[in-house]
């Protein structure tokens, strides 16, 4: 008999037109309440999967009711112990699991595991696991020696009737389903023959850890690591976490919460819940945060002027914004942290080619950015990324060609631009 667990639900309104399930906040266990040790090692976001017939390839999602669904994640936290989350928020139909396992990755290019290495998941004690719609769940404490930057798997065995309505798009990762049954503790990649590069129910792996702190970095395409090498973890907040490991001895995670095609101030129906509406659940809400970086807002600027399309029109509604509308909702986050006690950043806009009027807003915004002191700190993406001759352009080294998203030395460069001392210095004291 499965384990139903049951999530406290926040109801919160979006646009009916893209019929969004209602946003959900699910209380954790008491257990993961009481304990201030776990924190946020990896963890990614959800948006739906547009329910229109005829979708394009790039929005058709796997089979996988009574498959094995493997997913590839990398831990940047040390640890003994760990829990998972899984999430059924845009889910109109109970999330049913039949079984799940976490194992060692023999790589993170292939969805063969460590022989022996497969751990069971519980939930309540329990193999199986039914979400309710809206809901989600975190997992028992699993025993399982995490090494940072490692890739682990995490299998999971589907109900036979389920279906894929929510993931995370662009994961520049390579993950898996099975053929038909419970593969989830197999060691061979035989069974494992689709591919597809998104995350799905997994939103969140935590680290039992003394002293370690997670910084969220939330945003849009640029923080997602759009056009970045799959497989290769090159975003900037991969890069950051690796550059911090190093100066922090291992004492801070950075939590990946940004969403392609993502805007600050309007949701769409493929890029996900506006920022100001989801920045309680995917960035205050990160077990173990102690600060989060903000770079937003390119997308409010340039969706407006796209051309609207038939069927499916991912970037509607095509609305209108200025500086001072950013500058608000930028105002909206700083209010919501520092009610927490988090430590917030403002990263500027970086260059996007933009016509007059567009790269105008653009600037007017960063200059906000960087005089208002109303963020904690401010972190120059834009002046790390621009060309000097040409400061609304990338420069070429940075650009990986479509002139917006920046190549995998873009992203390094991003990530040398945080400055250490600003947002980790809590780390490097602990050390």
């Amino acid at each position: 008999m499965k384990f139903r667990i049951i999530a406290s639900l926040c109801a919160a309104a979006l646009a009916a037109q893209f019929a969004f399930a209602p946003q959900t906040l699910a209380a954790e266990s008491a257990d993961a309440a009481a304990n201030e040790h776990w924190v946020s090692a990896w963890g990614t976001v959800l948006q739906s999967i547009p329910q229109l017939a005829n979708l394009p390839p790039l929005y058709r999602a796997p089979e996988v009711g009574g498959r094995t669904v493997r997913q590839l994640i990398y831990p940047q936290l040390d640890g003994k112990r760990l829990r998972l989350r899984v999430s059924n928020l845009y889910g109109t139909e109970p999330l049913v699991i039949e079984s799940m396992s976490v194992s060692s990755a023999v790589s993170g290019s292939s969805p063969a595991i460590r022989a022996g290495s497969a751990k069971p998941v519980a939930f309540g004690g329990h193999n199986a696991v039914t979400v309710p719609p809206g809901g989600q769940a975190t997992s028992d404490p699993i025993a399982f020696d995490v090494t940072a930057f490692q890739p682990v798997a995490v299998s999971t065995f589907m109900g036979k009737d389920q279906k894929l309505v929510a993931w995370h798009r662009v994961s520049s990762q390579v993950n898996y389903v099975s053929s038909p049954g419970n593969h989830a503790n197999d060691a061979s990649a035989d069974a494992f023959r689709t591919r597809f590069t998104q995350y799905a129910w997994l939103t969140n792996v935590s680290v039992e850890h003394p002293s370690a702190q997670t910084v969220v970095a939330i945003g849009d395409s640029i923080t997602d690591g759009m056009r970045s090498t799959l497989n290769a973890n090159r975003s900037w907040p991969d890069v950051l976490a690796r550059q911090v490991a190093q100066k922090s001895g291992g004492q801070a995670a950075i939590v990946n919460a940004g969403i392609s095609g993502n805007r600050l101030l309007s949701s769409s129906p493929c890029y996900g819940e506006a920022l100001v509406s989801r920045f309680e659940r995917d960035a205050l809400r990160q077990p173990g945060v102690r600060a989060i970086i903000v770079l937003i807002g390119i997308n409010d600027i340039n969706f407006a002027a796209m051309p609207a399309h038939a069927g499916l029109d991912c970037d509607a509604p095509h609305t209108e914004v200025n500086a001072d509308a950013l500058v608000r909702g930028y105002q909206r986050l700083i209010a919501q942290a520092h009610q927490r006690g988090i430590k917030i950043y403002g990263a500027t806009l970086t260059p996007a080619a933009l016509p007059p009027e567009r790269e105008a807003i653009r600037t007017a915004v960063n200059a906000s950015i960087r005089s208002s002191h109303a963020f904690d700190g401010v972190i120059d993406f834009d002046q790390a990324l621009r060309d000097p001759a040409r400061p609304n352009v990338l420069q070429r080294r940075f650009d990986s060609g479509d002139h917006i998203h920046p190549s995998d030395a873009g992203y390094a460069a991003m990530a040398a631009a945080v400055p250490f001392d600003m947002v980790f210095g809590q780390a490097k004291a602990a050390h």
